[in-house]
């Protein structure tokens, strides 16, 4: 796998978003990015905690009492290390996170998809498995993750790319021009 970085735009990519294979396959990971150990929930924009707090009423609806009872009385984001980003109830799973046929989802996403909003999700989760860093202009990585062993298999069986899977995300963070630069700087 290259280490290369790909120049686009002035967004530095690194080259394994165009190389790796990539597609997410619930019904085999059941929907582990929502519900990794970890003390940090998923990064938020000061602009995504606005949004949020502006449909929380019709997100509250998808989420399980304790979820609900957590916001409630803690709030659905704080601030670790000068970042925002949603609370992570026991650790474990984000504050947004609803069961559905025993796959961890986006609650925030599940409203979205109902036409209950206009927010589909924090732009952190929608470009997963992509991250993004600032060491003086942004900068996107792959973060790679056991879990995630079945979406490498899936792309391959699909021959879906990193950045093929993330196109939504990555268009609106970017627009389509950034995008569309990205998959020729690619051959794709």
């Amino acid at each position: 796998m290259n280490e290369q970085f790909l120049p686009v735009l002035g967004v530095l990519v690194r080259q394994e978003i165009a190389e790796t294979n990539f597609k997410c396959d619930l019904l085999k990971c059941k929907g582990a990015c929502c519900t990794f150990e970890s003390r940090y929930g998923a990064p938020l924009a000061i602009g995504e905690i606005k949004a949020i707090e502006d449909i929380l009423d019709e997100v509250k609806y998808y989420l399980s009492p304790g979820h609900v009872k957590e916001i409630e009385e803690n709030g659905f984001y704080e601030k670790k290390q000068n970042e925002y980003m949603t609370r992570s109830i026991n650790n474990r799973a984000c504050v947004f996170v609803c069961h559905e046929d025993g796959i961890a989802k986006c609650a925030i996403e599940k409203a979205y998809v109902d036409k209950k909003t206009d927010f589909k999700k924090p732009i952190s989760c929608h470009l997963f498995p992509i991250r993004r860093s600032d060491f003086d202009g942004e900068i996107l990585k792959y973060e790679k993750l056991d879990e995630c062993n079945p979406a490498l298999d899936n792309g391959k069986i699909n021959n879906t790319t990193i950045a093929e899977f993330c196109k939504e995300p990555l268009e609106k963070l970017f627009g389509n021009e950034w995008y569309s630069q990205l998959m020729e700087s690619i051959g794709r």
